[in-house]
């Protein structure tokens, strides 16, 4: 994990002072790196049954279309609103300093699948805990929540209490 660590950025004071913002872009250009990241976050669901990956908007992406790929799952955007064409399901969650909103294509669960949400990074854990919300709403089931990196310090586990949590790296 050392190896995947020292390939992740940090740069000082963004988006504001005093934060420490932990980088992956230089991650994702290392192909060997990638395919580690990716790698690590496949292996604890190999034989857990999935049937959708959930990747929250926008480095989700990355890795949950990869994740679905690797696991044989269907892949389904998290995205904020006004990015998908057809009828949606949103949930609005709170944020430090206001709200925010997550969507979902109405028709991309159905009751019953299996459901790993993968984003880049768990912090405070509320667009995660959004993330699930959705899923639930759609009658499938958050199996677990896979995170390439976690902040530990911001305890964005406690919010999601209640569902298995996987993260690759630890700050």
């Amino acid at each position: 994990m050392q190896e995947l660590k020292s390939l992740i950025r940090e740069v000082p004071d963004f988006p504001k002072p005093g934060i420490l913002f932990k980088d992956i872009t230089t991650l994702l250009g290392d192909p060997g790196g990638l395919r580690r990241a990716i790698a690590c976050l496949v292996e604890p669901f190999q034989e857990a049954a999935i049937d959708k990956v959930v990747g929250i908007e926008s480095r989700g992406f990355i890795f949950g279309a990869a994740v679905a790929d690797r696991l044989g799952a269907g892949f389904v955007p998290a995205r904020k609103p006004g990015k998908l064409p057809a009828r949606t399901v949103r949930v609005e969650y709170a944020l430090e300093y206001g709200t925010d909103t997550l969507e979902l294509h109405e028709d991309a669960l159905d009751g019953g699948q299996r459901v790993l949400i993968v984003d880049d990074l768990l912090a405070t854990g509320g667009t995660a805990r959004a993330a699930a919300d959705l899923v639930a709403g759609r009658g499938a089931e958050v199996h677990a929540l896979a995170f390439l990196v976690e902040l530990d310090a911001l305890r964005g586990r406690d919010r999601l209490a209640g569902h298995d949590i996987f993260a690759a790296l630890h700050y």
